[in-house]
């Protein structure tokens, strides 16, 4: 069967921006993911397809090869001759059948035009197809919350069993694909391998939300250190330290670790975690009851 017209699977047009694009795919990725949907056959077809599609499109040079009716949506070269995507006959021979050494209206092929025939078909003594690249193969990967952020290396076991190693960048986002150069189908009369093409989810955390390259959590502290201020152990992504609370903090109070955030990747300097204080009072011992009731304080807000 062959490949769903990529602007239909993704449901984009072709005026559609790279931006539009790539909206458009994370937003299905994500809808048909195999996580999302176990043992669900028709989404996981509906995921391959989606991947596929993006592949051509993501590519503007595919792209542009496509909308020119040079290579299908697969990505594999149209023979001229076979009429494409929706021809169909053979359109190659510009004058019909050459009189023949006999001569008469019906004339046999030329040799030339039987080693042009059988050369589209690869055999003969006429032109043969040149190497193609390898289809690419499609996979999905889930990561940890902690793993997309300080970066990691994740196993793939791959169809015939073996495994492929992965390497996550830090700050790796929910949907994003990663893309493993010649690890697809083999080449095609010597051509070069097709690509790996990973799409990622990232697990959400107990702990830890994340917007762009900074982190938040929330910090319960006792009434005393609150009050009083104090050292209290905070768990970061890249492990615990020591953070100073302000004497008089009270709920809500936010304060930020300098560099506990999405770790730095390429150009993209690392980012910071922003710890909002939550005051846990506990059970009261005798000692605060008593001093509460004697209490009047200054204030009511």
């Amino acid at each position: 069967m062959s490949a769903r017209n990529p602007y239909e699977v993704l449901g984009v047009t072709k005026s559609a921006s790279q931006d539009d694009v790539r909206k458009a795919y994370r937003k299905l990725a994500k809808k048909y993911h195999p996580d999302l949907n176990p043992n669900d056959k028709v989404a996981e077809e509906q995921f391959k397809a989606v991947n596929q599609a993006n592949d051509l499109l993501s590519d503007t040079e595919k792209r542009a090869r496509f909308d020119r009716g040079e290579i299908d949506a697969e990505g594999q070269e149209r023979h001229p001759g076979f009429g494409g995507a929706g021809g169909g006959g053979f359109h190659g021979f510009q004058g019909g059948f050459r009189p023949g050494a006999g001569g008469g209206a019906g004339g046999a092929f030329s040799e030339d035009d039987l080693s042009d025939l059988f050369g589209m078909f690869g055999g003969g003594r006429g032109r043969r197809a040149g190497p193609r690249k390898g289809a690419d193969r499609s996979y999905s990967l889930s990561v940890s919350f902690l793993d997309a952020v300080n970066g990691a290396t994740s196993r793939i076991t791959l169809p015939d069993g073996s495994a492929l190693d992965v390497k996550i960048p830090p700050g790796i986002e929910d949907g994003q694909m990663l893309r493993l150069r010649g690890k697809g189908e083999a080449g095609v009369q010597g051509g070069p391998s097709g690509d790996a093409l990973i799409t990622v989810t990232v697990k959400p955390d107990a702990t830890y939300t994340r917007q762009g390259t900074d982190l938040y959590e929330t910090l319960s502290v006792d009434l005393k250190t609150a009050v009083l201020g104090g050292s209290f152990t905070v768990p970061t992504p890249t492990g615990p330290v020591k953070m100073n609370i302000p004497a008089g903090s009270d709920s809500g109070t936010k304060l930020r670790l300098r560099g506990r955030g999405v770790q730095a990747h390429g150009t993209r300097p690392v980012g910071n975690l922003y710890v909002t204080l939550q005051i846990k009072i506990g059970k009261p011992d005798a000692a605060l009851e008593k001093f509460l009731k004697g209490w009047t304080p200054e204030t009511t807000a």
